[in-house]
């Protein structure tokens, strides 16, 4: 797989370099900054790029705008997000814009070499990936969505696993059912959860959802035993 990595790091731009290259991927640009972002892209045509939030001159949102921008000039493009901490803000932005592969990754997973390869090459077939921490942030300052009560026992079972990222071909094989039927069960989930097509990512969309419900009802319990 062609890839190319922007992030103002030397070390981390190289070792990531590194552990893509000895993964039999090809790194075909290696940027600091975003200025020639653009023309690298043209120029090299990766199956995937992997950019820093944070990035030269004002190190604030750089990187933010520059993925935003190739999602709108290039939305099949795959694109990996990296950042030092939880960006809820711009986290919440990309989500939101992402109808493409895509995926938001905290820096502290690379060491998991493993995981951090695995999560590249789903991104690069087509996959969204949320690191947890991300998604847990994202969710803390949201109520319960009482939409997740339209659902049946059945859906939200096919909700669970759509949510632990697994293909509509995996959930069929998982649940004993056809494809058709788990596609039929999706498109009820996204009508009764008030997901329209130009809401975005509708697949991630309804992940989040069903996480909030589960983080919620989590806290409640905690709260409940500790009272």
């Amino acid at each position: 797989m062609r890839i190319l990595i922007c992030e103002d790091s030397v070390l981390l731009r190289e070792g990531i370099a590194r552990l893509l290259e000895h993964s039999g991927h090809e790194v075909v640009a290696a940027l600091s900054d975003t200025e020639e972002l653009t023309e690298e892209v043209e120029r090299t045509a990766p199956q995937l790029c992997i950019l820093d939030v944070r990035l030269p001159p004002t190190f604030t949102d750089e990187g933010i705008r520059a993925a935003l921008q190739l999602r709108r000039t290039r939305p099949e493009l795959p694109i990996l997000v990296l950042s030092q901490y939880v960006e809820e803000r711009y986290a919440s932005d990309l989500i939101s814009a992402s109808e493409g592969a895509f995926g938001y990754l905290l820096k502290d997973r690379v060491a998991d070499v493993t995981e951090f390869i695995a999560s590249v090459e789903q991104i690069a077939t087509g996959a969204t990936v949320l690191d947890p921490e991300v998604v847990s942030q994202l969710l803390t300052r949201r109520n319960q969505d009482r939409r997740m009560q339209r659902l049946s026992d059945r859906e939200r079972t096919v909700l669970s696993a759509l949510a632990e990222g697994k293909s509509n071909q995996t959930i069929a094989d998982m649940l004993f059912l056809s494809a058709a039927s788990v596609e039929k069960h999706i498109t009820a989930i996204f009508q009764k959860l008030e997901l329209e097509p130009e809401a975005g990512n509708r697949r991630v969309l309804a992940a989040l959802v069903h996480i909030e419900t589960r983080g919620a009802s989590g806290s409640a319990n905690q709260t409940g035993q500790q009272s």
